[in-house]
């Protein structure tokens, strides 16, 4: 391996999941991760891109593009969990192609918000989820920008939507399970259950290890917000992890996180969005999804009389938008409304035998 002496390189020890102590190095300038050992052509290759990222955004100075460079170097996207940098990735190539020589004057003037949703509107032509996300992104690093005093204002701020999605009906049913259990090998079945008893996200379960498990609750910090939940366990989630303990252990497998392949590896996202996706489709469950999981424990906490404070206790939503998550996520259901009517006709029995009660007592009253 060849040796060089580069400056400017940050060293941190980091200890994994599994217990080991790694190393990594970053270029302190810029903040970017540079992979493989000092002195293997990957390392120097990426020490040189920092470099280089460095001369860009002297070049770009005063523009949106330097504000990107510089967000993108930030603790706010450095941060981001890999899906979502990587997202965040290929809308601000968008953004940069379109306004990245766009001066900071400009993005003070109120008048530039109309040529952003000028250009939302021609990417909605393709897709307008995906022109939605666009200027969302656009829209966060601005309000960055604005919170360290680069900019004025943030005029991408909360546009109307031009993709609108109404999933509060797309729940697992039981039988709907029952059709994906008979098709799931045991990995995904667990998978299912854990989502649909802990209503937590796709990402933070598969990343859930077996410290986090007590034999009674479920402890993680949810990566999108940062809550942190402590989740007491379904008996239909306990007896499925003490199943799966006794059976990797049987046959001798070993892995760090509760959902794995069946060789006990971690699964890699794409990896089980595939092999979750080939399920539902031979299940005869097209347009299901995992995400789906997550309005239906809401939904089944509804079912069961939880209130709002006690359901986002399990998701780990905010009380603040409790009604807005609840309005998103809650499907109105058999249940639900059954209970209704069953209150309003116990409202009704109730005021009707009050009503024959005070007639009783007025009239005994004049008798005597």
């Amino acid at each position: 391996m060849i040796k060089v002496h580069l400056k400017g390189i940050n060293k941190v020890r980091k200890r994994l999941a599994n217990g080991t102590l790694k190393v990594f190095y970053y270029h302190r300038a810029t903040g970017m991760r540079l992979p493989g050992e000092p002195g293997s052509p990957e390392f120097i290759s990426a020490y040189h891109a920092a470099q280089e990222t460095i001369k860009s955004r002297d070049r770009n100075e005063g523009t949106l593009k330097a504000l990107i460079q510089r967000y993108m170097e930030s603790d706010a996207y450095t941060q981001l969990s890999k899906r979502t940098r990587s997202d965040y990735l290929k809308q601000t190539r968008k953004i940069e192609e379109k306004f990245g020589d766009l001066p900071i004057p400009a993005l003070n003037d109120a008048r530039v918000r109309s040529d952003f949703l000028d250009w939302r509107d021609k990417l909605a032509k393709r897709s307008k989820r995906q022109a939605d996300y666009a200027l969302t992104v656009l829209g966060i690093i601005l309000s960055w920008s604005v919170d360290r005093g680069l900019i004025e204002a943030n005029h991408a701020y909360r546009p109307k939507r031009k993709y609108k999605s109404d999933r509060s009906n797309k729940i697992w049913t039981q039988a709907n399970v029952e059709a994906f259990v008979a098709k799931a090998p045991k990995e995904l079945v667990l998978a299912l259950i854990l989502g649909r008893d802990t209503g937590q996200r796709q990402g933070d379960l598969l990343r859930l290890t077996w410290t986090a498990y007590d034999g009674e609750y479920i402890r993680l910090t949810q990566s999108k917000t940062g809550a942190q939940v402590e989740i007491p366990l379904t008996r239909a989630v306990k007896r499925s992890l003490e199943r799966l303990k006794k059976r990797r252990s049987k046959n001798s497998i070993q892995s760090a996180t509760i959902l794995a392949r069946n060789d006990g590896q971690p699964w890699k996202q794409d990896h089980f969005r595939h092999a979750w996706r080939k399920v539902t489709l031979e299940a005869g469950l097209d347009g299901l999804t995992f995400s789906d999981l997550r309005g239906t424990a809401v939904t089944r906490l509804a079912d069961a009389g939880c209130t709002t404070p006690e359901i986002c206790a399990i998701t780990g939503h905010s009380l603040a938008s409790a009604n807005v998550i609840l309005q998103h996520y809650l499907a109105r259901t058999r249940t639900q409304a059954d209970a209704a009517i069953l209150k309003l006709e116990n409202a009704r029995r109730t005021k009707t035998a009050n009503q024959a009660a005070n007639r009783k007592v007025k009239g005994g009253g004049g008798k005597s």
